[in-house]
């Protein structure tokens, strides 16, 4: 029995996450007054008990709470250390739904931790980026912030109408009032916290194809001549993708270009951010525009149950990479894989992949092994069953949660063969074991 929520559900994301219940959808409706930074929200959380709890805690970063209700009544609540404790008028077996309401404002900022540095609302030059990846979604709504709770969601943003707001999801609805204009998203698949966000700028929309899905570039109208730069075939990078691993798994696909550079790209459910500084031809721009197009599949279709399990999501991004390398006549993934294993050899060996702990999670070397174990996988089980393997693991677990032992257990059930020797090399000891010869 939980008598009340856990806080730091994920070890790797310290004080975020309540593993007693999960919310089902998010229902919000923000105003945001772009020059001042200042937010008004009002969140509906629709939740399930998934064990006897007498609270429900939230994550909420920087933003003053107002009126809290439960279940169409006023709620008791606290706040604490940036989450937001809400009372139940009694025990709540597990199964048992809730709806929470929250009204909430202020001036949003990034979420600071000193391990995994900021993540979340951040204002542009001109405009606003939302990076939310692993930590920053309690920077502008009250949540369940664990990548294991995946849930619909409907997003109203109004904002000055010379900005263009662009958010998960399909667009709904667009108002125009006299000064401002109403946004309404749906994300209609279930989506992790982090992948939630809002980009808020003065852009233009380029539609680059209509099948199979929507694919749109958002961007300020000076970058539209430097669009083909990096971005020429990004519809022809989803279609090869799509046959690879299955269907593209949501509505549309949408890349946002911001006035600003940006340190590095990043990808939400349905899009994908990059700086001013990225549209260029040169191959480390288009292997990360490859790069933020898989982890549709990789990461956001499916999503790892724990950060622990990274690797699923970047290690298949960063092969990902190497294939579009094949399929676009520039080196093949074994020459890539050969290059990056020699780099690996030159550096320490004090990283495991299937655990790597929170001050490693992003370490390129999460990357690239990554990405030689698929390799490798491939090599040993060939390139038919490799692939057929893959799309039948992405086309299973659509929309749900994943771990390593899963995957593991997936490919030994599908391809015949016994991985456990090689995943215990590749994923569970620190030193770097050699990479078998093309056959």
């Amino acid at each position: 029995m939980t008598l009340g929520g856990r806080s730091g559900a994920d070890p790797y994301v310290s004080g975020h996450g309540d593993t007693s219940y999960d919310v089902t959808h998010y229902d919000l409706d923000l105003d945001y007054s772009i020059h001042g930074n200042h937010l008004e929200g009002r969140a509906r959380l629709t939740l399930v008990t998934r064990e006897e709890v007498d609270r429900v805690e939230l994550d909420l970063h920087g933003l003053k709470v107002g009126k809290v209700g439960l279940d169409g009544g006023p709620a008791k609540h606290t706040t604490r250390r940036n989450r937001l404790v809400v009372r139940l008028p009694r025990t709540a077996p597990a199964g048992e739904e809730h709806t929470v309401t929250v009204r909430y404002a202020g001036n949003p900022k990034p979420v600071r931790k000193r391990h995994l540095g900021t993540a979340g609302w951040e204002e542009l030059t001109d405009g606003v980026i939302v990076a939310g990846q692993p930590h920053g979604a309690p920077s502008w709504f009250p949540c369940n912030d664990r990548p294991s709770n995946k849930a619909t969601y409907r997003v109203a943003v109004s904002a000055s109408s010379d900005y263009r707001v662009v958010g998960n999801g399909r667009l709904v609805d667009r108002r125009r009032g006299s000064r401002t204009t109403t946004w309404v998203y749906e994300q209609r698949q279930p989506m992790a916290t982090y992948l939630a966000t809002l980009q808020i700028g003065r852009y233009d929309v380029v539609r680059l194809a209509e099948r199979p899905v929507p694919v749109r570039a958002v961007l300020p109208h000076r970058l539209r001549p430097r669009l083909d730069d990096a971005l020429g075939r990004q519809a022809d990078m989803l279609r090869y993708f799509a046959d690879l691993f299955g269907d593209y798994p949501f509505d549309g696909y949408t890349v946002v270009v911001t006035e600003d550079d940006l340190e590095i790209p990043l990808e939400s459910q349905g899009l994908s951010v990059f700086g001013a500084n990225f549209l260029r031809p040169d191959w480390d721009a288009v292997r990360l525009v490859a790069h933020e197009l898989s982890h549709q599949w990789f990461g956001d279709s499916l999503t790892a149950c724990s950060w622990q399990d990274i690797w699923l999501h970047e290690g298949f991004a960063c092969y990902c990479e190497w294939l579009w390398s094949e399929e676009s006549g520039g080196p093949a993934a074994h020459e890539h894989a050969n290059r990056h294993w020699g780099r690996l050899a030159e550096l320490d060996e004090d990283l495991v992949l299937d655990d790597p702990g929170p001050d490693l999670m992003f370490d390129d070397r999460v990357y690239k092994r990554g990405a030689l174990f698929l390799h490798v996988l491939r090599l040993t089980v060939g390139d038919d069953a490799f692939f057929s393997t893959l799309r039948a693991w992405v086309s299973e677990h659509a929309y749900g949660n994943v771990t390593t032992q899963m995957f593991l257990a997936f490919v030994a059930a599908r391809t015949g063969h016994d991985v456990d020797a090689l995943a215990e090399a590749w994923l569970s000891r620190p030193e770097l074991p050699e990479l078998p010869a093309r056959g």
